[in-house]
């Protein structure tokens, strides 16, 4: 008897050509659980080609399937919060749509997760993607560790399986900004790894350009983190000391020896342009945590949905 619900959230962009065989090998995967039963939940996040358009027909194919039609591209940690309000499931498996996430390995998450786990990280012991996104994982990795406090032996990835009272509050969150990989670590500490296989993509390409991936790197550490803020008073105070104590060592300098000649301008206007350049900085990354504030205190959505669709009825 099947007692136990899990919904597969699955944040579509691109995958007109990958989705169907996803849903195909969830499907596959989830007739071997008997004890499970489940459900799917599609996100288009407003996806230029006619995956939107194949979403509505999976729904009309597969009793199991429900598909959401993001009004613009919000991007995929907005569109994987949107799955997330929908999912009824007591366990919540999060992967991606272009199947390099081995769906038919769910398997491994869910035991983990009956083993008393609280979340279950898919680990990759060789990644296929190219250099670009190996050394943007890399840098998502590094910067979870230091400024958000994961452990340095948990790899975190976009395919995981959580508990429902841990999505429950994730989707407390309502800033603008969310940050899947922030929220799971804010709110349990008893997260494992599994190894799984990942696959190289068979079409198409990565829809992360280097500015999105910037852009998910500073929504991280500035959503759940203060640390570059306080990264930014020690270093002030640690060049205002060093320029304290030249300035002694210019006077004593000048009182043993008043008959030496000036120099060192161009030293000085190193000087100057580099501490302006990071005056700068921190001014900057103060503005972004205000501007962040602000944008939240006027309830930007996190995101809009156009478009619903479920086996009932098709809302193209």
């Amino acid at each position: 008897m099947r007692n136990k619900l899990v919904s597969f959230v699955i944040p579509c962009y691109r995958s007109e050509k990958t989705i169907e065989d996803v849903i195909n090998e969830i499907e596959g995967a989830m007739d071997m659980l008997v004890l499970y039963s489940y459900e799917i939940i599609l996100v288009n996040d407003c996806s230029p080609d006619n995956t939107w358009d194949k979403i509505c027909e999976l729904v009309r194919e597969h009793d199991e399937v429900r598909g959401y039609n993001l009004a613009k591209n919000f991007g995929q940690h907005c569109a994987i919060m949107a799955g997330l309000n929908e999912a009824k499931g007591n366990i919540i498996v999060c992967l991606d749509d272009d199947g390099q996430t081995p769906a038919d390995e769910v398997g491994k998450l869910l035991y983990q997760i009956e083993k008393g786990a609280d979340v279950a990280y898919a680990r990759y012991a060789h990644k296929k993607h190219n250099l670009f996104r190996n050394f943007g994982s890399a840098m998502n990795e590094w910067m979870a560790h230091i400024m958000l406090g994961k452990p340095k032996e948990l790899s975190v990835s976009s395919y995981f399986a959580a508990r429902r009272f841990v999505v429950d509050e994730m989707i407390k969150y309502k800033s603008s900004y969310p940050y899947v990989i922030g929220l799971v670590l804010r709110t349990t500490k008893n997260i494992v790894n599994v190894d799984v296989t990942h696959r190289a993509r068979e079409v198409g390409e990565s829809g992360y350009t280097f500015s999105k991936l910037m852009g998910l790197w500073i929504n991280g550490f500035t959503a759940f983190s203060v640390k570059p803020l306080r990264i930014g008073t020690l270093m002030g105070g640690i060049f205002a000391g060093i320029g304290f104590m030249y300035g002694i060592f210019t006077v004593i300098k000048k009182i043993l020896y008043p008959d030496l000649p000036a120099v060192g301008f161009s030293a000085l206007m190193s000087a100057i342009t580099f501490m302006c350049g990071m005056l700068m900085l921190m001014v900057g990354m103060a503005g972004e945590y205000i501007g962040r504030i602000y944008i939240s205190q006027n309830n930007n959505p996190q995101y809009v949905i156009r478009d619903e669709a479920k086996h009932e009825e098709s809302n193209e």
